[in-house]
């Protein structure tokens, strides 16, 4: 990925999205060509000269120190993920990230085995780009059995853009789809030379027209917590809460895990789906 132009466009898109009001500077009513904040204003807000400002904007991050990411990442109202994807596209890639981005990733058999003994939790342990390395046998009952697929196609985005069995199981799929692809374009900050990531969001852009509207947002999150409803086709609604835990090892590694609050309706479904999926299959 040109990591130049993403820092254009990441810069472009947050301007975009403020307005004069939003940051306490007047409004005198001219009408704007463009949708939020001229350059001349961030870079006011900023403390930096519109030029400098303009070379950002337009990719030229060579020698730009953390005080002035720091100051801008401020006038656009950045949160702590946004701000580390600047910094990231900013700074350039390292010769451990090239590298790192195409070591491929491995699970533990002790973290394999951790998860298996998991019986009745939904778990599964995700890496870069989004790729399912593991998963247990409740997570396969819940989202589909990963192990039918090849090893390449195992993957979280996939899955949710590309499966038409994904849009009936998220209640809110638009939701899903917009924390996914927020998720994969962090990891595309961090990891700009891994050409399976470029791969995977080239399909996808070609395959889904709602992937690239979503792609060219420019949102970014991290994993993290919440809650998702669930259409299940054998056990109907589930309401789960999910938890995603980084292993310290291996940081770009997580586990995903799901349950349901006790003594609801879906603790029941969950239990039943637990009972259904004992007597399926489950390929590795």
């Amino acid at each position: 990925m040109d990591q130049r132009a993403e820092l254009s466009e990441f810069l472009r898109s947050r301007r975009a999205r403020l307005k004069p009001e939003d940051v306490g500077l007047p409004d005198h009513g001219r009408r704007r060509r463009v949708p939020g904040l001229r350059r001349e204003e961030l870079a006011q807000l900023a403390g930096v000269s519109v030029a400098y400002y303009t070379r950002l904007e337009q990719g030229n991050a060579q020698n730009v120190s953390v005080e002035v990411l720091e100051a801008i990442g401020r006038a656009l109202r950045l949160n702590d993920i946004e701000h580390d994807h600047l910094s990231h596209l900013a700074k350039g890639k390292t010769k451990k990230k090239r590298a790192s981005a195409c070591r491929p990733q491995q699970v533990r058999p002790a973290l394999q085995q951790l998860i298996d003994a998991m019986e009745g939790v939904p778990a599964y342990i995700i890496g870069r780009r989004l790729d399912i390395l593991g998963w247990n046998r409740m997570a396969a009952a819940l989202f589909g059995d990963m192990g039918q697929l090849p090893s390449r196609e195992r993957n979280m985005a996939r899955h949710v853009f590309l499966d038409p069995a994904a849009r009936s199981l998220y209640a809110d799929w638009h939701s899903k789809a917009v924390d996914v692809v927020s998720v994969l374009r962090l990891c595309a900050g961090c990891y700009p030379d891994d050409p399976q990531l470029t791969a995977l969001v080239g399909e996808l852009s070609v395959k889904s027209e709602e992937f690239r509207a979503l792609w060219a947002a420019h949102t970014v999150a991290d994993k993290g917590h919440g809650v998702k409803r669930l259409h299940h086709p054998v056990v109907g609604e589930l309401t789960l809460a999910y938890e995603t835990l980084k292993l310290p090892d291996a940081h770009d590694l997580s586990l995903v895990t799901f349950h349901a609050e006790p003594g609801s309706t879906s603790e029941e479904s969950l239990r039943l789906l637990g009972s259904w999926s004992a007597e399926q299959p489950v390929r590795t």
